[in-house]
């Protein structure tokens, strides 16, 4: 039977690999509802034409008449807008992935959010903003939420079914980015172009510079403690440079399963967009004799203090992890606009926490999505305020 599918953000790199498996998966497997992208009308009109989905929205209304024009002669139906995006997300579908980037996709995933279907996040910050509210509201929809950053989805594949009482932690791995071997003296040089330098991954340019930060690996934590219901000293980090095991789930009787793959993100998606079946990618296979090592190091959080500063953020509550994660989307957009230095980034984050946290401007849990937005506004005023004083 074919299974309905959304894909919110299919223009950008999670939304087009996803897009990808379903070309590959034999005819009417999938069939497409809803195609979304926020700006690159271009891509969206290729995309759309190619996969005739019901409806194509382009989430800024100013675009809207040139996605028209650009599908006009197909029975797409065009829309534009945030409440287009919301709508489009609310169709019925049996799978819906959620892969835009930052606080934007925060609307659109709750109202994707439907009794007996399933929603892949690949948007972390519904979890890291409102991750008590968003999980609470997708069990009472009666919503199946499945990760698809690799570090979650290798968690979930290694969690044996009915033993979550019996994990002792469990591990994410991350590459340490493209400067793990720099010091911290170096690091005050970093271009836009070596922070864009992944030496692993492909991905966009936000989730890159997190990945340089490492705040990608602390967002990942809060994302984690959230969807496996864990206290924080139950998620450790390592530096694992040859990105092949991508999780761990380590049990109280000493036992770790591990989750091994290419750093291929076609693998998560395609154990979601499956799930609870299996299906084939074009992953390379792994080739362990050829890797012939694996490493393992403790991240060094002198070098990038974004890993603790989110620890703290966690500790204090959805109101924090919402504020960590507006202020560090405007911090890193300053870096790649080279309005600011690289180490900057993790400052103003810091900085704008203490000054929010002094100011008890931070509720240790949401009583909706509403409140989630809310202090994301406060978080990136009080950055862009601070911003200023740099130039100043």
């Amino acid at each position: 039977m074919s299974r309905r599918i959304s894909i919110l953000g299919a223009t950008g790199s999670v939304g087009t690999a996803t897009l990808d498996l379903v070309s590959r998966a034999e005819p009417g497997q999938f069939e497409i509802v809803a195609l979304t992208a926020h700006s690159n009308v271009a891509a969206l009109a290729e995309l759309a034409r190619a996969y005739q989905p019901e409806i194509a929205v382009i989430a800024d209304a100013k675009l809207t008449d040139d996605l028209r024009d650009a599908l006009a002669g197909t029975d797409i139906a065009v829309a534009g807008g945030s409440d287009a995006l919301t709508d489009a997300a609310a169709r019925p579908v049996d799978w819906t992935m959620a892969a835009i980037v930052g606080s934007a996709g925060l609307r659109a995933s709750v109202a994707a959010l439907q009794k007996d279907s399933i929603l892949a996040i690949a948007n972390k910050e519904c979890l890291v903003c409102a991750g008590d509210y968003f999980l609470d509201l997708a069990r009472s929809r009666g919503a199946q939420v499945l990760p698809v950053d690799s570090e979650h989805n290798a968690i979930f594949q290694a969690i044996y079914p009915g033993h979550d009482r019996h994990i002792r932690r469990i591990i994410l791995t991350a590459s340490g980015g493209p400067f793990r071997d720099w010091s911290l003296q170096k690091m005050k040089s970093v271009t836009r172009a070596d922070a864009l330098d992944h030496p692993v991954w492909s991905m966009g340019d936000k989730i890159s510079i997190d990945s340089a930060t490492l705040m990608n690996k602390g967002l990942e934590v809060i994302e984690a403690c959230r969807l496996f219901n864990l206290p924080p000293d139950k998620v450790d980090v390592v530096v694992h440079r040859q990105s092949v095991i991508h999780g761990l789930v380590e049990y109280i009787d000493g036992s770790i399963l591990a989750q091994m793959g290419s750093p291929d993100m076609r693998i998560p998606i395609a154990s979601t967009l499956a799930w609870p079946e299996r299906m084939p990618t074009p992953a390379d296979p792994l080739d362990l004799a050829a890797l012939s090592r694996l490493d393992f190091e403790t991240p060094d959080e002198n070098r990038f203090p974004a890993l603790r500063i989110a620890r703290e953020a966690l500790l204090a509550g959805e109101g924090a992890t919402a504020a960590l994660n507006a202020a560090n989307e405007v911090a890193v957009a300053a870096f790649l606009d080279e309005q600011i230095g690289f180490l900057d980034i993790s400052d103003l984050v810091s900085a704008c926490l203490e000054e929010m946290d002094a100011q008890a401007l931070l509720p240790k849990r949401f009583a909706g999505i509403e409140d989630a937005l809310h202090i994301d506004e406060l978080a990136r005023k009080c950055v862009s305020r601070r911003m200023i004083r740099i130039h100043a």
